[in-house]
């Protein structure tokens, strides 16, 4: 059989759809309102109003909220729409399962691996966080944006790329949880994360696993606590979305520090206060 010759033309990369890249971009802009808090949990997403918004057809604003509920931003239901999706007490004691097992062998490579300057970094950055943390008025948003950025650096100064991009998912898959009508009281340590992380930079993996494992399980009943209004929502409205206007919920008649009362269905969402968990 003959061999054919390439020309340039026949090898020539193609282009990608123009509809990937929009798509690309919508994907974007909505998980960054996620991670914001913009879009909060249990908000209905209308493929209309965000085409309008973006100036783009329904084709890449579909690939990109399929792309997000992939991911676990949000989740969708036939005749009722799609939403950010409003966790179930399963979805965030599996979450924290994951993340103690990731986080605590990142502390324990974290020990054995992270240079001078980068253990020095941490610990001021972990002071800011704990100052701020304190803080009755500070800004949460920021303070949550810090706390991120603290468990981001303990995972690349680790040194195993792929341990540090399964942490980032996990974070970015919670980013919706950061949502919340209002932060709990403090109740743990005022210099909780400086704590961890002079565990991490002694330099013991055994040492630095264990403070982490502690921090998360912390975290993970703080969570619980937080989300439990959440967990309501969801059991009650599983299958029909509660939209503005309609049947929207009142997340802030449910929230208490000691008693979560029942929904009200007449009422609108009230804005959200982000806070870390």
């Amino acid at each position: 059989m003959p061999t054919q010759s390439l020309s340039s033309k026949s090898v020539r990369v193609q282009k990608p759809p123009k509809n990937q890249g929009l798509a690309a971009e919508a994907y974007a802009t909505v998980r960054d309102r996620i991670i914001r808090g913009e879009l909060a949990i249990g908000q209905v997403i209308s493929r209309r109003k965000l085409a309008a918004e973006l100036g783009m057809s329904f084709l890449p604003i579909t690939e990109a909220l399929i792309r997000l509920e992939n991911e676990g931003l949000l989740e969708s239901r036939p005749r009722a729409g799609t939403r950010v999706k409003v966790p179930t007490r399963q979805d965030v004691e599996g979450h924290y399962v994951m993340r103690e097992a990731l986080e605590s062998q990142a502390a324990m490579l974290f020990a054995e691996r992270a240079e001078r300057d980068e253990r020095a970094e941490l610990l001021k950055l972990a002071r800011r966080v704990d100052v701020l943390g304190v803080q009755a008025n500070g800004d949460r948003v920021v303070y949550a944006a810090l706390h991120e950025k603290l468990h981001r650096l303990i995972a690349e100064f680790a040194r195993c790329p792929a341990l540090c991009d399964a942490i980032n998912t996990m974070y970015a898959a919670a980013a919706t949880w950061l949502c919340a009508t209002r932060p709990l009281p403090q109740t743990g340590s005022q210099t909780e994360h400086q704590d961890l992380m002079k565990a991490l930079v002694s330099g013991d993996p055994t040492a630095a696993g264990e403070a982490m494992r502690k921090h998360i399980r912390l975290t993970t009943e703080c969570a619980l606590r937080r989300l439990e209004v959440f967990f309501r929502v969801q059991k009650e409205y599983d299958r029909e979305y509660p939209r503005t206007g309609k049947k929207a919920i009142s997340l802030d008649m449910l929230v208490s520090d000691s008693d979560v009362p029942q929904a009200s269905k007449s009422t609108k969402l009230p804005s959200t206060v982000a806070t870390p968990i």
